[in-house]
């Protein structure tokens, strides 16, 4: 019973982490109120006329890159250094129709090294299910660096005496999901996130 109220506290503190992310919560005070309407009367001839609102900021899409090399930085590549990129034998990687890209970093030879990056767009409501899913189902853990929603979990390989794991990262409609076995460079997810949004 216990654990189960643990998750869904974790399943609710998700949720108000996420809301407060959006363009709501952007504001000082987090609220995301909106201004009460203006007190001037529209029947008085000598009152000068209230400056009209300054639209508010929007942020810009963000463009999903394209190339797998680029949005690491060189000390995580060198962590990578001899591990083969987008090998066909792991089928689609690259740039998809949908922009999606994906990155699969493996070596055909070897049993269980991998690492899997794929990088979309994905709105606010579909992303607040599949990570508030997370917690609640599968006991990843969320937290809010960055600006954004950052979920990850560990867990031991079924086959092989390795750590498997899966980190997910969620901002301005922006998800970089990654799948790992067996190789998990320090600082990757970091490197990736500072590319697309510094």
């Amino acid at each position: 019973m216990n654990a189960r109220l643990a998750t869904g506290a974790a399943a609710v503190l998700l949720i108000a982490l996420l809301t407060a992310c959006g363009p709501g919560g952007s504001g000082s005070d987090g609220q995301g109120t909106s201004p009460s309407p203006s007190a001037t009367s529209t029947t008085d001839a000598t009152a000068e006329p209230s400056p009209s609102p300054s639209p508010t900021p929007t942020t810009a899409p963000i463009t999903l890159p394209t190339d797998c090399r680029a949005i690491l930085s060189g000390d995580v590549l060198a962590q990578l250094d001899g591990v083969p990129l987008n090998d066909a034998a792991f089928g689609p990687s690259g740039v998809g129709d949908d922009e999606t890209l994906t990155c699969i970093w493996a070596d055909p030879a070897a049993d269980t090294t991998r690492l899997v990056t794929t990088i979309s767009l994905m709105n606010r409501g579909p992303a607040l299910d599949m990570l508030n899913s997370l917690v609640a189902d599968e006991g990843f853990t969320c937290f809010t660096p960055d600006d954004g929603t950052r979920c990850e979990k560990t867990w031991q390989n079924t086959e092989y005496p390795v750590i498997d794991g899966r980190t997910l990262f969620w901002r301005d409609d922006v998800l970089i999901d990654s799948q790992y076995s067996n190789l998990a460079p320090e600082g990757y997810t970091s490197s990736i996130i500072a590319h697309l949004f510094d």
